[in-house]
């Protein structure tokens, strides 16, 4: 009896040694099914492999990436949350899969929706032949849900599609977009050569322009969309983190799209997330089971499109505040030090981007302690190639914090940007497009200790500074209304508020206002 078990314990043991690494392999494989044909040429597209329980009377999937994206975007690895499973997921459930290169998938910055969206239907009209007429729907992720609806409305494309998924798409832009662009990022924009044309079309004033060309056109409704939103701001210290914790003022956010600018007034909002970050909002194993059910179909007319324009481009956008910005030069020869006034003890984050990957930065307690900066991490959301370095403090006593920069080896500059955590912001409402001599804004300060003062900064759609028309207004706790400078051309400008309080004991503190505006 004991040789027989002995000999049925070593058969079970021989069995565990074939059939457990062969399971470990699975695991380790699950969710790296690739395309067995990639073209990476921009206008180029490719179809995922058939897979052997292929439904045909589901519709092909088009996935569309986002800014910077390529095909990979969907089966390759993710910034911070390992391999995308989107295509395993539509594989293995059953769908036929197709890929688009648009012009970012050439690694030379991204382009706008117009110029994306060209490309796009081209592509989608020959999509739709290779299926012999059969529509097909889009899954699309970030900007690449603007490149869609470019496509579909403005060029025609609306009939090879029937619904179109968003996935963390900017709908309304990025107020992190309107950050690149301001007054105070002047400098190291110019250093990282930052003339990009996807980044340009995501400022709030851009997509407002954008937004009242789309939604009142009449192709509008006839494909069906749905969206998605994320309200997790990502890892610890990564460039989503500290994007969102700017973006915080304007809302709950994903790290760079607010749930707000994610939905569309005709679209059906199909869930938001608070686990889901900007990344991971495109990974399968987190959304494919809850969108699938809307992608067997490719049917629009069962469903009461909405018809009525409800676009809000015209109508004032709120805005809040409670950051303080400021940017410009680094020497590599003294310390360059931006004093920040914390009037009571709360909690923040403090970020400085700079042009190089070896500046000094450093903070300084009221105490007199210094603390290094974490980082440098690579910006991969709008800065592009910017180094990011940071500081993250559960608790900011009164006081003043300062930071100190430093060059290493000349030819730096800095975009300093500090969020904190209060109660009292300042507020902003003006539209996101205006005519020109008529489009108005309205600035309310919070009450407190002290003298209020505002001061105004404008930026044309070439960069330059525009004469100074409104004169800074002393206020605490009101309203101040005054209209847009006069200009001379249609075009986004991006105007820049700073808010000066002093304090009873002397000191100052500021806090930082960005919003772009498209004037006709």
């Amino acid at each position: 009896m004991n040789g027989r078990l002995m000999r049925r314990f070593l058969a079970i043991f021989l069995c565990l040694l074939v059939f457990v690494p062969y399971a470990l392999s699975s695991e380790v494989s699950a969710g790296k099914l690739k395309p067995s044909d990639e073209i990476f040429t921009p206008g180029d597209w490719f179809l995922g492999d058939r897979p052997p329980n292929y439904d045909s009377s589901k519709a092909p999937i088009v996935f569309v990436q986002g800014k910077n994206g390529s095909s990979t975007s969907w089966y390759g690895e993710t910034t911070y949350h390992g391999v995308n499973d989107m295509y395993t997921k539509a594989y293995e459930a059953g769908y036929q899969t197709v890929f688009v290169q648009l012009y970012d998938a050439a690694g030379n910055g991204s382009e706008n929706q117009y110029t994306n969206g060209r490309l796009l239907a081209s592509m989608l009209g020959d999509i739709s032949r290779h299926f012999n007429g059969q529509k097909v729907n889009i899954i699309a992720h970030s900007k690449g849900g603007p490149d869609t609806q470019a496509a579909l409305i403005h060029y025609g494309a609306h009939s090879y599609v029937g619904r179109v998924i968003t996935l963390g798409s900017p709908h309304h832009g990025s107020e992190l977009a309107d950050l690149s662009y301001s007054w105070y990022a002047g400098w190291l924009g110019s250093l990282l050569g930052q003339n990009d044309a996807g980044t340009y079309s995501l400022q709030v004033g851009e997509m407002a322009k954008f937004r009242s060309a789309t939604d009142s056109h009449s192709n509008r409704s006839k494909n069906k969309y749905y969206t998605v939103a994320g309200t997790n701001k990502g890892p610890a210290f990564s460039a989503l983190a500290l994007g969102g914790a700017y973006l915080s003022s304007y809302g709950a956010n994903d790290g760079l799209v607010t749930m707000t600018s994610s939905k569309l007034p005709y679209g059906t909002h199909l869930f938001t997330d608070s686990a889901i970050d900007h990344d991971n909002i495109r990974q399968g194993s987190k959304v494919f089971s809850r969108i699938e059910p809307y992608l067997r179909s490719a049917a629009v007319n069962e469903f009461s499109a909405n018809t009525e324009t409800l676009s809000q481009t015209d109508v004032a956008i709120h805005s809040e505040s409670s950051s303080y910005i400021t940017g410009g030069e680094l020497s590599d020869s003294q310390f360059t030090e931006k004093e920040i006034y914390v009037p009571m003890k709360t909690s923040g984050t403090i970020s400085v981007y700079t042009a190089s990957d070896d500046t000094i930065v450093e903070l300084m307690s009221p105490e007199g302690t210094i603390m290094k900066a974490t980082g440098p991490i690579k910006d991969d959301t709008i800065l592009s190639g910017a180094s990011l370095y940071s500081f993250q403090l559960d608790e900011l006593t009164e006081g003043s914090w300062t930071v100190q920069m430093k060059a290493v080896n000349g030819n730096d500059a800095y975009l300093l940007v500090s969020s904190f955590n209060e109660y009292e912001k300042l507020e902003l409402s003006m539209a996101g497009k205006g005519k020109a001599d008529q489009t108005s804004f309205t600035l309310k300060t919070p009450k407190q200790a002290g003298t209020t003062s505002l001061s105004f900064k404008f930026k044309d759609p070439d960069g330059n500074e525009l004469e100074q028309t409104n004169i800074p207004k002393t206020t605490n706790g009101a309203e101040f209304t005054s209209k847009l400078p006069k200009v001379s051309k249609p075009g986004v400008y991006n105007m820049t508020v700073d808010m000066t309080t002093k304090h009873p004991n002397g000191k100052e503190s500021i806090r930082t206002l960005v919003r772009s505006v498209y004037i006709e």
